[in-house]
């Protein structure tokens, strides 16, 4: 017999509901505790969210990756800096930068604004041949003590 399945897309990824009728799905989603997307949503992030840092209302977790949703003026460094450290292991390539900024909204030139990162000392290339980006201590120090405390002391 035929199974009856339900994807439902989230935030944080995807979840699929299997049934052998539609019936049995809604049983299923009704045997779901209040507001257990939000919990999900908010244990996913904390699991994915580096040092333990709280970005909520900064930087929201997407399939693609990290997207900048706070509303608040940032300069194109802060903004390629915010999505370098909530990337997994902090490094990124340029091109999925972009796209991430682009989800967010914001329109830059990647690729200048990370060279002048790299001679500002605040990212670097762990491994050359590979074209990823990696935030080094001292861009970590400056996105948790300059960019995520400016953010977080306004939405206070």
């Amino acid at each position: 017999m035929k199974k009856v399945k339900a994807r439902i897309k989230t935030p944080f990824g995807e979840i699929i509901i299997e049934g052998e009728n539609p019936q049995e799905i809604l049983e299923v989603l009704e045997t779901f505790p209040e507001k257990f997307m939000e919990k999900v949503g908010d244990l996913v992030s904390s699991r994915l969210v580096p040092s333990g840092v709280q970005l909520k209302g900064i930087v929201e977790f997407t399939t693609e990756g990290p997207v900048i949703v706070t509303r608040e003026k940032l300069t194109h460094y802060e903004a390629v800096g915010l999505v370098l450290y909530a990337s997994e292991d902090k490094k990124n390539t340029a091109a999925q930068i972009t796209m991430l900024l682009e989800s967010s909204g914001i329109k830059s030139m990647v690729p200048a604004r990370l060279n002048e990162m790299t001679k500002r000392g605040q990212v670097f290339k762990p491994d050359p041949s590979r074209p990823e980006f990696k935030l080094t201590v001292q861009g970590e120090r400056w996105i948790e003590d300059d960019v995520l405390a400016r953010l977080r002391g306004k939405m206070v």
